[in-house]
């Protein structure tokens, strides 16, 4: 796969401190920090891929650019290796599944249509009420909404609700702007990627029902084909009654 490619560990600190004109030092500080996870070679070299360098230019453009600080760099890499390692579950997700229609193994129960929703994203409170959860003004949470910080939905009048996952962000949004001091520019680089990693996480399981979805209607169809299989006639079966063979004494 693709994704395989990019996490192969390939480039000594090196070099990949001049792919990403920083300083080796500066690498190993975000090593320490978690901000990036290089893997090693037998010896114990760092190792790091094209993932990582990804991952390098985005704190770069964060700090230089963006001018966030290490705390809001620090939350952005924890959501971008979330959703690496969810990219790679899908993917080892899917092998398994491949693996199960080809063993023509018994499915897993699909979840009742009513199950698939989750409550958390169902829009159920008015911005008063939204507001007084979060402890912060009304106009505040237009502000975040103008800002994409939030996506309430609305009601057939057009009025905004806010879901339990609303919420959170909102919770989240103070956490990195008044305990760890995170400019908006840094908030709105994190709660891109929450809404992302959610989306993510929506899409992985949604295709995942999907496919077993699939391999039930297929492990249905070989139940009830006939014993000759899906592809030719079936000769019919002789009558135990009948001579086979009428020309025989």
């Amino acid at each position: 796969m693709a994704s395989d490619a990019k996490q192969r560990p390939v480039y000594v600190i090196s070099v990949a401190a001049e792919l990403v004109d920083m300083h080796p030092q500066t690498l190993r500080l975000y090593e320490r920090k978690g901000l990036i996870r290089p893997g090693r070679s037998s010896g114990k070299t760092r190792l790091y891929s094209e993932r990582d360098i990804e991952h390098l230019r985005e704190i770069r453009r964060l700090t230089q650019e963006l001018g966030v600080n290490l705390a809001g760099v620090e939350e952005v890499m924890r959501l971008q290796h979330e959703l690496d390692d969810m990219q790679g579950e899908f993917e080892a997700e899917i092998e398994r599944i491949e693996d199960e229609l080809r063993s023509q193994a018994q499915p897993r129960a699909l979840p009742a249509p009513g199950e698939r929703l989750d409550p958390r994203d169902r829009p159920v409170y008015v911005i008063s009420i939204a507001a007084e959860l979060v402890d912060m003004h009304p106009q505040t949470l237009r502000l975040y909404e103008r800002k994409q910080l939030i996506r309430p939905g609305r009601s057939s009048g057009k009025t905004r609700l806010y879901s339990e996952r609303d919420i959170e962000h909102l919770r989240e949004i103070r956490r990195l702007t008044q305990e760890l001091g995170v400019n908006l520019a840094g908030v709105e680089e994190i709660m891109r990627l929450r809404h992302e990693l959610d989306g993510a996480r929506s899409h992985l399981e949604t295709n995942v029902r999907r496919i077993q979805e699939d391999i039930t209607q297929r492990m249905t169809s070989w139940r009830t084909l006939p014993a000759g299989g899906a592809g030719g006639d079936v000769a019919d079966d002789p009558d135990p009654d009948e001579d086979p063979d009428p020309d025989r004494d």
